[in-house]
């Protein structure tokens, strides 16, 4: 995922090919679904983009008339983005003036769902006459942060669309969805990418093949979130050794990581002890970095206090105290394997 200001990288080979595959087919509305970290945004850009370019190619929009450049820019008129506020700040889109100002005065925080006033304004958008006479395009992503009262608010538009109007929704919790906007669109999975292809993909965003190969388990697979992950998470080498610090329980090796993002990576190694404790292979962390897997009873405890804690991970009372709370219970946790019972 690309910030404000970011370069983004080029579109991923197994993405190419779903764009290619999605601009031969007719419709008006698309869903773009699958698990997080597999370019459900780059692909729904791409297509937007190849929809709106003054000199579309057979593999997409050119990337240097008018409209793609007022996309880089993110300024076109036949374009409406919506996304919570959160997201959009991540990735460079601008909010209205009114929503601007709200949260520059510190009326309130930046949204973490689409707000349904930024849905009443694409409902109006949908009604308005192309600019650029190429038609207008609705992104929407993560549908999934749509509320009921937004996701109403759409299912009119999509129902009865203008005739140059396009819909492509990117969402990575399809089944939140109303079925009512699934049956609306034209359903696409986006493409799990072969291990080989992902890993030669990171390496040409200049990521060392050795570098590429431990991201790349530490995402599941996933080469977007390995790409992010790059660039915001722990060194290759800190993933290696985090299960045995968090052992120690030595706290400074999550001092650098956001408390979701701490949370994530303790799940992902309890996810891992929990699949070695019943025979199967880590998934996250390589076999020889991971302590011996505890009892199944304290690792079940672990994971329901995880899952309980990510619930508030994005506002905690005081983040520093719940790091330390939460490398506390991994100690105990990880340790229990060597507690012998009586």
């Amino acid at each position: 995922m690309s910030g404000p200001g970011d370069q983004a990288p080029p579109l991923a080979p197994w993405l190419a090919r779903a764009r290619d595959a999605l601009l031969r087919q007719r419709g008006h509305a698309w869903l773009l679904q699958g698990p997080s970290g597999l370019g459900q945004y780059e692909l729904a850009l791409a297509l937007a983009s190849a929809w709106l370019c003054e000199e579309p190619g057979p593999q997409g929009a050119c990337g240097h008339c008018a409209s793609c450049h007022a996309i880089k820019v993110r300024t076109h008129a036949d374009l409406c983005v919506l996304m919570p506020e959160v997201a959009m700040h991540e990735l460079g889109w601008p909010l209205d003036e009114k929503a601007q100002a709200e949260i520059d005065d510190k009326k309130r925080k930046p949204s973490r769902e689409i707000r349904v006033e930024a849905m009443r304004d694409a409902v109006g958008f949908a009604q308005r006459t192309s600019a650029r006479g190429r038609g207008k395009v609705v992104l929407v992503y993560p549908a999934e942060r749509m509320n009921a009262i937004s996701a109403n608010a759409l299912l009119k538009t999509l129902e009865e669309p203008a005739g140059d109007m396009r819909f492509v929704l990117a969402s990575e919790a399809a089944w939140q969805l109303l079925p009512t906007i699934r049956s609306r669109c034209l359903g696409h999975a986006l493409p799990w990418p072969p291990p080989e292809e992902a890993q030669a993909w990171l390496v040409a965003q200049g990521i060392a093949a050795t570098e590429a190969a431990v991201l790349l388990r530490a995402a599941g697979g996933r080469p977007d979130a390995a790409l992010r992950l790059a660039r915001n998470g722990p060194s290759p080498k800190a993933w290696g050794l985090l299960p045995k610090a968090m052992q120690r329980g030595d706290v400074s090796a999550l001092a650098d990581q956001a408390p979701p993002a701490a949370i994530e990576a303790l799940q992902k190694l309890c996810h891992d002890l929990m699949a070695v404790r019943n025979g199967a292979a880590p998934r996250f962390f390589d076999a020889a970095d991971l302590p011996p897997a505890p009892p199944a009873m304290p690792l079940a405890r672990w994971a329901q206090s995880l899952m309980k804690a990510a619930r508030t991970a994005e506002h905690p009372f005081n983040a520093g105290l719940m790091l330390e709370a939460l490398v506390s219970e991994a100690q105990s946790t990880l340790n229990s394997a060597a507690v012998r019972r009586p």
